[in-house]
């Protein structure tokens, strides 16, 4: 947790001097002045200049190695792109169990994380579309940024965008899931994933639970190396920042100061307003019973960033404080645990419609449509780790035709976003237990 906490403040420092000297460089006249500028002391001056020599052969390289050092920095997140994305989908459904001899426990608990889920997205979403913090860039500016990012995001662009409802349910079944995953079809690549966790569910067989076993290693292996990249993350989140403040400036900052306050006020709303109505009305439990009984697991959510390493606690308050039957509740917290990140899939509704207002595109009714299913999958999908949403975000961002360069820009401050929807995510948990848990209140077991 401690090293966690300090890569995570590193994050933090990466961004505050990327954009301090990004800011600095755009004051000075942007990077582009400085180029004209040596162009004509080229053409003016002596070639060995002290002047001539310090911008020709230090500044101007040295932006040419912070452009690529971000650039590397995105190459390695979009490689863990697919693996974790077809392992994470495949194991968040296979570990719903076997909903068959499940029952309507099962039943209620998969109905009950979609609907929450799409409600927490929506709820995002819409805040997005009313208060435009990613909204006020000037045309110039934005064909700049849509001109640097051209090139780092036509990797995972390639598959055709859908652009009504009738190409997106066309899309979304891969006649080649190989093919799906080599030109960036993650629309395709989470479907067939899904397809694969849906027949581990029904599939009681030891080979299928070995290639279970295979695909929870692949998912292990994907996360060590994400953490591995992540611990690079303070290097890459300065080199793009860097590059996106030295041709935008401070307003950029301003509209990421929006972007916080919107996700911040997305995740309050649905903490308080959502959650409440749910266990009063579909729980039958007073909400200021249900808040001040799960105070301690919240405290360890903000504190640890972590789902799974909120689980023990959120077991114990299940059962000690608010009294849930015990084979109901060790059930749906150890499934949410993974699968029902309400606060997760309202975050990456959110970044994605924000970076593409940044970006100043135009998402279709459809694309809009996809990105909420998506984020509800990514809630089902996401690794419920510090940086888990990550790689989903990612997967999202590229199948929307949105640069992903512009992640660069959100985890300078995702330390603070990732643990308050970490509440988000274990309170929806508990949220769904109570939910579950009425008229399902047999006898506990010894």
């Amino acid at each position: 947790m401690n090293s966690s906490g300090l890569s995570h403040n590193k994050i933090l420092l990466g961004l505050v001097l990327g954009a301090a000297a990004g800011v600095a460089v755009h004051w000075l006249g942007e990077l582009e002045g400085v180029r004209a500028w040596v162009e004509r002391q080229s053409a003016e001056a002596a070639p060995r200049a002290a002047g001539y020599f310090a911008f020709h052969y230090l500044l101007l390289p040295l932006e040419t190695i912070i452009s690529m050092t971000g650039t590397l920095f995105l190459r390695l997140l979009l490689m863990l792109v697919i693996p974790l994305v077809f392992a994470a989908l495949a194991l968040g459904v296979a570990g719903l169990g076997d909903l068959r001899s499940l029952g309507r426990v099962g039943l209620k608990t998969l109905a009950y994380t979609v609907a929450v889920s799409a409600i927490a997205v929506a709820l995002g979403v819409t805040l997005v579309k009313v208060f435009q913090p990613g909204a006020g860039l000037s045309d110039e500016t934005r064909t700049k940024l849509l001109a640097a990012a051209a090139e780092r995001t036509t990797a995972i662009t390639s598959a055709p965008v859908p652009r009504t409802g009738v190409d997106l349910l066309l899309q979304i079944v891969p006649d080649n899931p190989v093919k799906a995953a080599a030109t960036g079809d993650m629309l395709a690549v989470m479907f067939f994933s899904l397809m694969i966790g849906v027949g581990l569910l029904l599939t009681r067989t030891d080979a299928a639970r070995r290639l279970e076993d295979a695909l929870q290693g692949l998912f292990d292996v994907g996360l060590r190396l994400i953490r591995m990249v992540i611990a690079f993350a303070p290097i890459g989140v300065a080199a793009l920042i860097f590059t996106l403040t030295a041709k935008l400036g401070f307003e950029l900052l301003l509209q990421l100061g929006g972007f916080v306050l919107v996700v911040l006020s997305a995740l309050l709303l649905h903490q308080v307003v959502v959650y409440s109505l749910s266990v009063r009305l579909l729980g039958g439990t007073s909400p200021w019973r249900f808040f001040k009984g799960i105070q301690e697991a919240m405290i360890t959510a903000f504190s640890t960033a972590s789902s799974n390493a909120t689980l023990p606690t959120a077991l114990t308050v299940a059962e000690e404080k608010l009294k849930l039957p015990a084979h109901v509740s060790r059930f749906v917290l150890t499934i949410g645990a993974t699968a029902n990140q309400n606060g997760t899939a309202l975050y990456e509704g959110v970044t994605v419609l924000f970076l593409a207002q940044v970006y100043g595109i135009d998402l279709t009714t459809s694309q809009q449509l996809a990105v909420v299913g998506l984020a509800v999958l990514g809630g089902i999908g996401t690794a419920g780790v510090p940086a888990g949403s990550i790689p989903i975000l990612v997967a999202i961002l590229g199948m929307v035709g949105v640069p992903v360069e512009g992640i660069g820009l959100v985890l300078g401050v995702d330390r603070l976003l990732d643990m308050c929807r970490t509440v988000v995510n274990v309170s929806g948990d508990l949220a769904a237990a109570v939910v579950i848990s009425r008229g399902e209140r047999e006898p506990r077991g010894a």
